[in-house]
């Protein structure tokens, strides 16, 4: 038995197919004869009881400059549907949260990946603050007394957005660093939200590391090498990928947040750890996937169809 797949993501037209994860799913799914939908953020209409989309039928090919066909646009009904995928990348902003809260209205009974309550109750950078045990010292402030108390404790520091991704905004403050005045200045023309500050962990130049987790249950990782220079060592701020595998203290900390991932509805996780800490867990639009595949020679995309068939009994 076929799916419909309705994939609420940015425009395909414009992906790097070797590198994003949205669309190794989608081959997989249509490799599994799912039929598949594309729309934006912006297509989605909330009429009269009904959560709709202005949706396109997507065909997929793994080509370079031929990666993606779109069919003529239609008013879909989401609820006649039996997958979601909210995968449009963040900036996580009220917009984003709007669209969970539409999706939400027709979920369960058109499952969406991930579950998008859990996904708006859990920013990647705050959810983090449930396995605090797992954490470097850290401090979420607006207040400049608090931060500089806690720079005197720790001295090296990391300074950063909340509601940031991909290492956009992340600073390193050295203990004889002038700029702090001048970077808060920066944060608070842009945004009225606090800022994350922690102790800087050293082993960030050894990289940190991506773990992908489905259904709770981790299933690969991939090292991040930072650039020379670099402090963040994001794929998009420039990180190198290198094989990996897991150590016993990543597999505790999977062991500790699988579980409730898995209850949260969130199927497709991707979370950060630097040395023995945690520092992010990522449920809006994770990436890891391609990098992995390659690597360690696994199809991840397999493993997350699979957890999704099981949640609808398609097996």
């Amino acid at each position: 038995m076929s799916l419909s797949v309705a994939i609420q993501m940015d425009p395909v037209e414009t992906i790097k197919i070797d590198a994003d994860s949205t669309f190794a799913m989608a081959l997989e799914a249509q490799a599994r004869g799912h039929g598949l939908f594309h729309y934006l953020p912006t297509d989605l209409v909330y009429r009269d009881g009904k959560v709709l989309a202005h949706a396109r039928p997507l065909v997929v090919r793994n080509q370079w400059g031929d990666h993606a066909s779109l069919g003529d646009a239609m008013l879909l009904d989401l609820a006649t549907v039996d997958v979601v995928l909210l995968r449009q990348d963040p900036p996580f902003d009220m917009a984003y949260i709007t669209t969970t809260h539409l999706l939400d209205l027709i979920h369960p009974q058109t499952l969406v990946v991930n579950d998008p309550t859990s996904v708006r109750n859990a920013p990647e950078k705050l959810y983090t603050l449930a396995f605090r045990q797992f954490m470097p010292p850290t401090l979420i402030t607006a207040l400049r007394d608090e931060i500089d108390r806690f720079r005197r404790e720790y001295g090296d520091i990391i300074i950063k957005p909340l509601y940031g991704n991909g290492g956009a905004g992340v600073f390193r403050l050295r203990p004889d660093d002038q700029n702090l005045g001048s970077l808060l200045e920066f944060f608070q023309e842009r945004s009225r939200e606090p800022v994350m500050v922690q102790r800087y962990v050293p082993e960030i130049r050894d990289g940190d590391k991506r773990i992908i987790l489905v259904d709770g249950q981790p299933v690969g990782g991939v090292s991040r090498l930072a650039a020379e220079g670099e402090v963040r060592a994001n794929f998009h701020a420039g990180g190198r990928p290198q094989a990996t595998s897991l150590t016993d203290r990543e597999l505790e900390i999977c062991a500790a947040i699988g579980p409730e991932l898995k209850a949260r509805g969130l199927i497709f996780v991707g979370i950060d750890v630097i040395g023995d800490y945690l520092t992010e867990i990522n449920v809006t639009s994770p990436t890891g996937i391609h990098e992995i595949n390659r690597l360690d020679g696994v199809r991840i995309e397999q493993v997350i169809w699979d957890a999704i068939e099981a949640r609808l009994g398609h097996v």
